[in-house]
């Protein structure tokens, strides 16, 4: 098993998403000996926004790429090739603005891409990247699952959209919510995240053993 994470937390050592996750990710590569973790921390090595270099030279034949576009591109594929290897990836954000950080949004912008991750057809577009487990581990100040606040929540239903658009269906969310409501509702929101982690790190080592 390859277990890739993705953190984009700007608040490092106190961003509830990255403990959270990165705990998960501990976790599930504790229970196969062969596991592999590959860890993309967006904060401390932001991808580059995407701009002209990489709008043209993602569709430029390699061998006529400038210099600048050979760069951009590079770095998109070595995400797209984290990506491939990765049998179950963790997505770890804040919620930021009632979204998803930018510097995840810059992560989906390199892997969307056209003849890599999804194609069109006669039958519109297909995701080419199939066969994953995707985990979203979310923190929020306030309460977005539920109640008059579902309706600002864009993080989630975004995450949902286009990872499915390229191929990964199979999506899993763990939510850290309320931790901007005091102390006592932080402690309440890690131990209920922490005990969906266990469930599911639990069913991931059963459904291996079954294998």
């Amino acid at each position: 098993m390859s277990v890739l994470l993705v953190t984009s937390s700007p608040r490092g050592a106190a961003s509830h998403s990255t403990r959270i996750a990165t705990e998960f990710a501990q976790k599930l590569v504790a229970t196969d000996p062969s596991a592999n973790l590959v860890v993309r921390d967006l904060v401390a090595n932001p991808l580059p926004h995407i701009d002209t270099d990489y709008a043209t030279g993602i569709y430029t034949p390699a061998e006529n790429r400038t210099q600048r576009q050979a760069e951009v591109v590079g770095v998109s594929d070595a995400v797209l090739n984290e990506l491939f290897a990765a049998d179950t990836v963790i997505l770890a954000t804040g919620f930021i603005n009632f979204n998803i950080s930018s510097t995840l949004k810059s992560w989906v912008d390199h892997v969307a891409r056209s003849g890599k991750t999804f194609a069109y057809g006669e039958n519109g577009p297909k995701g080419l990247v199939t066969g994953k487990k995707v985990y979203i581990v979310l923190a929020s100040g306030g309460i977005y699952s539920e109640g008059a606040a579902v309706q600002m929540d864009h993080a989630i239903p975004y995450l949902r959209s286009v990872l499915g658009f390229i191929g990964m269906t199979d999506v899993e969310v763990i939510r850290i919510e309320g931790v901007g409501m005091g102390p006592d509702a932080v402690t309440a929101a890690l131990a209920k995240a922490t005990a969906k982690v266990d469930a599911l790190v639990a069913a991931s080592a059963h459904t291996a053993i079954a294998a």
